[in-house]
């Protein structure tokens, strides 16, 4: 698949799958994190899952994903799937991710933004604190997998197709924003861990 292509997969995913669940997670009370696993084949959602800290504080969105994902009947094998969180994945879900099998994962929002935007500065703090890593410390690229944010495959995606993926990302940018307000607003209410 093309960057082009990829990108317009990995947009879809998230506008079409994983924030109406991160709506009604937030609305519950849960953080804003989401993750999805999409066919490398061609780009289709296998499964999607946001946030469920409130009924567990270790249902990040990835990890919550795992778990839905080996709960199917007969899921594809990690070597098949394009792994997609909505954030930077942190330590935990890193770790998850590779457990699982996972040989990608790709991301929309960076450590940073979860930290500067969102105001959730709780996984560059374990990076730093627990591994001694600095932001963007870890390797993208490794032994176990290939990380990719969502912002460089659209880079690469093809000149005339890049402005309408810059676009649809802005209006996910956007969303983001709104919902992290909600869950800032009502997080004093819930008694996840690290809120």
């Amino acid at each position: 698949m093309t960057d082009t292509g990829l990108a317009d997969r990995l947009l879809s995913a998230i506008e079409d799958h994983v924030l109406p669940l991160t709506r009604q997670g937030v609305a519950q009370g849960n953080k804003i994190f989401g993750a999805a696993v999409l066919r490398k084949s061609d780009g289709s959602v296998v499964l999607a899952a946001t946030n469920n800290e409130t009924d567990n504080p270790l249902w990040h969105g990835e990890v919550h994903l795992l778990k839905l994902l080996h709960e199917m009947d007969d899921p594809p094998p990690p070597a098949h799937l394009i792994f997609l969180s909505t954030h930077e994945p942190c330590s935990m879900c890193l770790s998850a991710i590779t457990w699982a099998g996972f040989d990608n994962f790709f991301d929309f929002f960076t450590h940073e933004d979860s930290r500067d935007s969102f105001a959730i500065p709780h996984d560059l703090k374990i990076l730093k604190e627990v591994f001694t890593l600095e932001p963007g410390g870890y390797r993208r690229r490794n032994a176990y997998w290939q990380a990719r944010s969502v912002a460089e495959v659209i880079a690469g995606a093809d000149p005339s197709a890049r402005p309408a993926l810059h676009q649809r990302a802005a209006a996910i940018a956007a969303e983001y924003g709104r919902l992290s307000e909600q869950y800032q607003a009502g997080k004093a209410d819930n008694d996840i861990p690290l809120n």
